[in-house]
């Protein structure tokens, strides 16, 4: 069995997908996210799944910049208070359990940053400060994104990666840290 045609017709499709949802992204939101977590005290970064394990990757590199981060599922993470941010990678915008924490986080007084493919879900609609919708089809999303060959929430899930590198890139800049200042935090008993 010949693979090649299959293996081109797919990697080609799906780098047309980021391609499209990379040229819709709204820069206005973009700009606002980035300058909420600029300004954040401390940050809070939740999210599940796959998008979750984008959101943690998104979560090392802004401490890597300097910001103090903490995950919310972690045992040592602090209390939020009126000076913090929690980022909130909700891609249907319906998790019940991560809306659930946004509410808590709102009630002590942080600031709310949704990430979502869905910004008609309940995260972006009556939660958030700030919304990040990425337009990218998301699993269980109702919303009118770039659709995807992919299954699931494939599309959102793998654009997150390079949208939140470039959102680090983008903050180097804003706060004025070098790629060699971010690599002085890297952690070094590995």
């Amino acid at each position: 069995m010949n693979s090649s045609p299959t293996y081109q017709h797919l990697y080609t499709t799906i780098i047309d997908e980021h391609q499209q949802v990379f040229q819709q992204q709204d820069v206005f939101q973009l700009e606002a996210s980035l300058n909420t977590i600029a300004k954040a005290g401390k940050i809070f970064v939740i999210g599940v799944g796959r998008e979750g394990i984008a959101a943690r990757s998104f979560a090392m590199r802004l401490m890597h910049l300097g910001k103090e981060v903490h995950w919310i599922w972690d045992d040592t993470t602090p209390g939020i208070g009126p000076e913090d941010l929690l980022i909130a990678v909700n891609g249907s915008g319906a998790i019940g359990h991560i809306n659930y924490v946004i509410r808590e986080a709102k009630a002590a007084g942080g600031t709310i940053l949704v990430v979502t493919g869905s910004p008609s879900g309940e995260a972006a609609t009556n939660l958030a400060d700030t919304i990040l919708f990425v337009p990218a089809s998301v699993y269980k999303g109702t919303d009118e994104v770039v659709s995807s060959i992919q299954p699931m929430g494939n599309l959102f899930e793998q654009h997150l990666f390079m949208l939140f590198d470039i959102m680090v890139m983008m903050l180097e800049q804003q706060m004025d840290v070098s790629h060699e200042d971010m690599a002085s935090r890297h952690r070094n008993v590995e």
